[in-house]
């Protein structure tokens, strides 16, 4: 195996694999070998379970930028059939960091939608890193528009440290053209699922994350912000990004208890990244159970549920008492907190 594109906390795992592969490699194998080979296996599996099941948020942010973690461009390739780009805003360009076009999901026709980051250098600059300008926002909202018109569900992809940040972004309306896909989204005649595959960081994530079922996989992580730029704004260095990760509780497992998100996607053994068509194939059976049960519901329920979903997000304090969806989660961790410290 390359020694390229593996996480400080693998290794082990991977040293493991590589004592299977040498032991598996010999021309000719004992009774005793054969042996120790399944039980180096076996090793290895729990090996991966125990590893992935007890990471530490900062470690969960590490496997969901993991360069080999499958994008966006992947699961078109992976989940859907037939897939049809479609390019520009009809305003000012093409965005790059954002993928739109038409897809069948088995013998649904669908809308897909999500960031793309690229895989090698000179793609990852052409989609700056997954960032979206505005044309890419706009581009999506003129992908959904065209959805709600024909009746077509729309899948949504998350994966983006946030909105490219840049000036000219910003003269060009970033936030407003963020706000108006959000409102867009919150009104759309047809089902909607958005799942974070990798990064939600920020508006750049909610630019694309209003829809019926929201799910990610799990070590995924959906965030207000980057724990460097939290760490960034409330320690002033970005050292204390680990500090931050842990604050935040942006992780899947955190947002499933804050009733953030409704569905967690679980990963094959060790991540995403070790084998694309399993996750795909988890994926494809979620996305495909989800708009069949949206797409029996009357449009009328549909948009109801949909905005009542995202009004009950949240906890807010009323005369010192904590009310809304989430708030015995909230209230049980601060309680937590309190007994550690």
């Amino acid at each position: 195996m390359p020694a390229i594109n593996r996480l400080s906390f693998e290794k082990p795992i991977y040293d493991l694999e590589e004592r299977i592969a040498q032991l598996d490699a010999a021309p000719e194998k004992s009774s005793d070998a054969v042996e120790e080979i399944r039980r180096l296996r076996r090793e290895a599996a729990e090996m991966k379970k125990k590893t992935f099941s007890s990471l530490i948020p900062w470690q969960t942010v590490e496997v969901s930028r993991h360069p080999d973690r499958p994008m966006t461009g992947d699961y078109l390739d992976l989940v859907f059939d037939d897939f049809v780009e479609l390019h520009g805003d009809r305003s000012f360009g093409d965005d790059r960091a954002m993928l739109s076009g038409f897809a069948k999901l088995g013998d649904q026709k669908v809308m897909v939608v999500g960031h793309h980051k690229g895989k090698t250098l000179k793609e990852r600059q052409a989609c700056h890193f997954g960032c979206a300008h505005p044309e890419g926002y706009r581009k999506a909202m003129l992908r959904m528009k065209q959805a709600g018109k024909y009746k077509l569900p729309v899948v949504c992809f998350i994966d983006t440290p946030g909105a490219y940040p840049g000036i000219g972004a910003e003269e060009r309306g970033q936030a407003l053209v963020i706000a108006q896909s959000m409102f867009e989204m919150s009104r759309l005649p047809t089902p909607i699922v958005c799942v974070v595959i990798g990064e939600g960081g920020s508006g750049g994530a909610l630019g694309i994350g209003v829809g019926d079922r929201i799910a990610m996989l799990e070590h995924a992580y959906y965030s207000v912000i980057s724990p460097e730029g939290c760490a960034g704004i409330l320690w002033k260095s970005h050292t204390f990004k680990e500090k931050a990760a842990q604050a935040l509780k942006f992780r899947s497992q955190d947002l499933l208890r804050f009733k953030v998100i409704d569905d967690i996607i679980e990963e094959p053994l060790g991540g995403a990244h070790r084998d694309h068509h399993q996750m795909a194939g988890r994926l494809k059976m979620y996305l495909q159970k989800s708009i069949r049960e949206l797409s029996a519901l009357p449009t009328d329920k549909l948009l109801a549920a949909r905005y009542d979903k995202f009004r009950r997000m949240g906890v807010f304090f009323e005369n010192g008492q904590a009310t809304g969806s989430a708030a015995d989660a909230v209230l049980a961790d601060m309680a937590a907190a309190a007994a550690a410290t």
